[in-house]
């Protein structure tokens, strides 16, 4: 239970002293799935789920790009995306390491 318990405070503290880039992040996501939905004369609901779903890699075959400037923001999307999921992994494996640490702190080397 100690294990579980470092790891969501270190996840927690990551988090919170990351979230002027987690919010840069994702309005950057927002904003140019929003240049997409007017260029291709979507609603901005549409535009905003596109915008998501296109930035965590999942992909939809609801909604896609037919200007070529809309696929270059697409592209833009994506690498940002890459960037917002790649921190919360990168903060999620520092939390793991350091509640494992932890939690094996003291205990005996393992020797072969």
């Amino acid at each position: 239970m100690d294990f579980l318990i470092d790891f969501v405070k270190i996840y927690t503290e990551g988090v919170y002293h990351l979230w002027p880039i987690f919010i840069s992040l994702l309005g950057i996501i927002i904003a140019l799935g929003f240049r997409i939905g007017r260029l291709e004369g979507w609603h901005p609901a549409d535009a905003v789920y596109y915008a998501l779903v296109s930035s965590t890699s999942l992909g939809s075959s609801a909604f896609h790009p037919t200007r070529r400037r809309s696929k270059w923001l697409t592209v833009a999307i994506s690498f940002t995306g890459v960037l917002f999921v790649g921190l919360i992994v990168a903060i999620g494996l520092e939390a793991v390491a350091h509640a494992f640490h932890e939690a094996h702190r003291g205990a005996l080397p393992l020797t072969p």
